[in-house]
């Protein structure tokens, strides 16, 4: 009789465990539906930017290719630089998959979120993909070109924007100092309509722009070309555009240039920066199975015609880019030391730029 109870004990507890150990596995089987939900994105800027317009598209577009087709909207929460809206992404929202983050290339530098203020770390999200507008270019005066390397002719004139030359401008700060261009910068361009006028008129000799519309009208004249191109980032690494022609990626012309293992981490830093630009991501702690149907809905809507269709509504040019490479880049910038960061503006300083 004792052994007869005993046996059905164990019995019985070996089916409760059973059952125990099925019911998360059930559960995560289990397909995610976003029927009758809303998905709110949220944009640190004012509405009517390059990012409110990105996250408008992608809002619209991911909700259509997530199981269930939830409606979307846009919430703007501008603020100092974006540091408010993502304080309040991973301090209030909470990740059950309806709210994403849609930012751009300012909020993932360290530079920002390692200020007292900001109480965010974008290392820490699971990134969902991004968008871009396919890198940028140098852009060059035909007839300056060979006084870029002869110095012992008049510098060739790299038109700025005012402050501190950043993104695609700075490639001319790499390569005076270690491609040994022979250049230097006139800063002080109050937007990027007057440094295009001012290239035009031949005020300036060369400068940096993104803006595919532009980069075709300079080129249709026959007295510009591409110098360099930053590329687009495809599986871990930069390649050309077609649209550039031959123009080489900048980064390999630097390959083996730099011998001082902090500035490389600085040159890195930088060009990690000009590959990111839009980006879309879930907070942390958002559970596995809602991040994947997340970057499912995204793969599959980036790779349809009404990506590149909506897309033209917002820019002449974007580029989507995976989630994958979205988070190598943001982890990359992540690992950039102060001394990296201080090491160009050294090199803006050599070269009469006063850097912050």
């Amino acid at each position: 009789m004792k052994n007869s109870t005993a046996r059905k004990l164990a019995a019985f507890f070996i089916t409760s465990l059973g059952i125990l150990l099925a019911s998360p596995m059930t559960l995560a089987q289990e397909p995610v539906s976003f029927a009758g939900k809303t998905l709110t994105v949220i944009v640190g800027s004012p509405a009517g930017g390059g990012t409110d317009a990105s996250a408008r598209l992608i809002a619209s577009l991911l909700a259509s290719y997530l199981p269930g087709k939830p409606a979307a909207v846009v919430r703007n929460i501008p603020g100092a630089q974006g540091i408010t809206a993502m304080n309040y992404f991973v301090k209030q929202v909470v990740p059950d998959g309806l709210t994403l983050m849609s930012a751009s290339t300012t909020q993932a530098d360290p530079l920002l979120y390692r200020k007292p203020q900001s109480q965010f770390d974008p290392t820490t999200y699971s990134f969902v993909g991004g968008v871009g507008r396919g890198g940028t270019v140098m852009l060059i005066r035909k007839d300056a070109e060979p006084r870029l390397y002869d110095k012992r002719t008049a510098p060739v004139i790299m038109g700025a924007l005012g402050g501190v030359p950043r993104s695609g401008m700075l490639t001319t700060a790499w390569g005076i100092e270690y491609l040994d261009w022979n250049a230097k910068w006139v800063v002080g361009y109050r937007g990027t309509s007057e440094l295009m006028i001012a290239l035009e008129r031949g005020e300036i000799d060369m400068t940096s722009t993104g803006n595919l519309f532009q980069i075709q009208k300079f080129l249709n004249t026959g007295r510009f070309k591409i110098l360099s191109q930053s590329g687009t980032l495809q599986k871990g690494r930069p390649v050309p555009r077609p649209e550039f022609g031959e123009a080489a990626v900048f980064a390999n012309l630097m390959k083996g240039k730099i011998g001082d293992p902090t500035v490389q981490k600085a040159f890195d830093y930088w060009s990690t920066m000009t590959s990111l630009d839009k980006w879309i991501a879930l907070p942390p702690r958002t559970p596995e199975a809602m991040v994947r149907a997340h970057r499912a809905a995204y793969e599959a809507a980036s790779a349809g015609t009404d990506f590149a269709a909506l897309g033209k509504k917002i820019s002449e040019d974007l580029e989507p880019m995976g989630h994958d490479d979205v988070t190598s880049l943001i982890q990359r910038l992540g690992g950039t030391t102060s001394e990296a960061v201080s090491a160009i503006g050294a090199i803006l300083r050599k070269q009469g730029i006063e850097a912050e």
